[in-house]
């Protein structure tokens, strides 16, 4: 008998889902890749990597979560004992992401009072690198900065007390809140943008398209790529939050409904930083490709210089930006860290209220680097190496593992068909089998081509190779580690649901 809690209502799952999906990386980073690689025409390869990639693995992994009834470790443990590694690997680089993304929320919090009086100044990136984040050399922790640490501590505070209050009082609770707000504060963001002098001219340079790159084999990747960090896949949280799902669910549409959310937030995200960055060029009298940039730099460099420049309201226009980088960094944090909670909880049969204080006090203490004065370069190098050779390679091995070496793919079609209102056909297992190996495994070999013949940013080697190289490398082998503690006899048996659902 299936007594695994369950969200109490599809559209909990939803946006949960959607919640997890939508983070910084929609706000930062989609506009600039997306400019970069073609403007309008980079939609064409964007929709194309959508429906054979981040769909298809959307739907795989809700299908492989919602058909195992575990964390990702228990799923693969109870597809194949040999591959319970792979989760293990998935729950690791979810635990690394959530000690830096935890400071970037901080960070957020933190601006949204600045803006009440903007106290960053004219130079936003001297105030940012300098009197914010006193940051010092490359490999240097140096002290911990209190105006780093204290909305650290704040945002570990609220995270832990959601994820205390369990599946469908805490998490679901959190993201019926967080994701409506976040869609209504951005909505405002990129009406009031597009009413700033020169906001037509930067969504103009944004939609504008450059046929000429489609024949560019990097806008492909590029485009795959993007899809790929955008959805929260092959990190174990999508297989988490769907093993919650009860019996009867509509597997393959929640899916659709979860990519095509997380890519209309996208858009919209690109409307309101290009209508801003057409501002920006307005007023700075540069060209448009000179004030583009994206992550760090456009959050809380670039957008400050514009909130500097906005006069009436300005200061308003800042919260309202602060508050939404909060609310998708909140709801895509609370699901990162399920992924390892659940992971103690089932593989060391402890209840839920200890492997959130096990699992978030581990992560809250790991974090503590990334509030010290050489924090950022810190948070630069592992958030680099743990996307590109953590979450982008873990797809490649699980899409593999799974279709070619487990060969179940066929199986996990037919439970998704039983279930769906949308059956499951031959592009799917194309899109899997194929499509997506190719693009992942080009991705691998360009990157370690790259990253093997020149240093990331300039950085030095010995500093590369403890925080960047050790720590992709690290998840790997721990994720082995772990699975080498054996489950209790019963816990890899697959539970039969009674679809009732269970409070928590």
């Amino acid at each position: 008998m299936d007594n695994r809690v369950q969200w109490g209502t599809r559209a909990g799952f939803i946006l949960a889902a959607v919640g997890s999906a939508v983070g910084l990386g929609n706000i930062w980073r989609f506009p600039a890749v997306a400019y970069e690689n073609g403007g309008g025409a980079f939609f064409l390869p964007y929709l194309i990597a959508l429906l054979t990639a981040g769909i298809p693995i959307l739907i795989l992994e809700f299908t492989l979560g919602h058909k195992y009834r575990g964390s990702s470790p228990l799923t693969f443990a109870r597809m194949s004992k040999g591959a319970e590694w792979m989760g293990w690997w998935q729950v690791l680089i979810s635990f690394v992401i959530s000690t830096y993304y935890a400071v970037i929320i901080g960070w957020a919090i933190t601006y949204s009072y600045f803006s009440i009086n903007l106290s960053w100044g004219s130079d936003t990136e001297g105030f940012l690198l300098g009197e914010y984040l006193k940051l010092s050399e490359p490999g240097v922790a140096g002290s911990i900065v209190p105006g780093v640490l204290i909305p650290l501590l704040i945002v570990w505070v609220i995270t832990l007390a959601i994820l205390f209050a369990g599946v469908r009082k805490g998490i679901e609770v959190a993201n019926k809140i967080f994701i409506p707000l976040l869609a209504i504060l951005f909505l405002i963001i990129v009406i009031r943008a597009m009413f700033l002098p020169g906001a037509m001219d930067g969504v103009e340079a944004f939609f504008k398209p450059n046929w000429d790159t489609i024949f560019d084999g990097k806008v492909w990747v590029a485009a795959y790529g993007q899809i790929f960090f955008s959805l929260s896949i092959a990190f174990a949280i999508m297989i988490t939050y769907s093993s919650y799902l009860p019996k009867k669910t509509d597997i393959t549409n929640n899916a659709f409904i979860t990519g095509f959310a997380n890519s209309s937030f996208e858009l919209l995200a690109g409307f309101g930083i290009f209508a801003t960055l057409g501002f920006m060029a307005y007023t700075s009298g540069e060209p448009i490709n000179e004030v583009v940039q994206s992550g760090v730099f456009l959050a809380f460099v670039a957008i400050p210089q514009v909130i500097n420049e906005m006069g009436s309201l300005n200061e308003v226009f800042g919260i309202l930006f602060f508050l939404s980088l909060t609310f998708a960094g909140l709801s895509s944090l609370i699901s990162i860290l399920e992924t390892y909670i659940a992971g103690i909880q089932e593989k060391f049969n402890t209840n839920r209220a200890k492997a959130v204080t096990i699992g978030g006090g581990l992560a809250a203490v790991a974090s503590l680097l990334y509030a010290t004065e050489g924090g950022l370069f810190f948070l630069d190098v592992v958030d680099y190496f743990i996307n590109q050779f953590g979450v982008a390679l873990s797809g490649l091995f699980e899409v593999v593992l799974i279709a070619w070496f487990l060969k179940q793919l066929n199986p996990l079609k037919e439970h998704a068909n039983a279930i769906s209102d949308i059956r499951l056909g031959s592009w799917w297992t194309f899109s899997l089998k194929f499509i997506t190996p190719v693009i992942l495994g080009y991705m691998m070999f360009d990157l370690l081509r790259q990253n093997l013949t020149s240093d990331y940013e300039g950085y030095p080697r010995e500093f590369l190779f403890y925080f960047g190289w050790t720590v992709a490398i690290g998840v790997i082998l721990l994720g082995v580690v772990f699975s080498r503690f054996k489950w209790k006899k019963e816990s890899l048996d697959v539970p039969v649901s009674n679809d009732k659902e269970v409070a928590g």
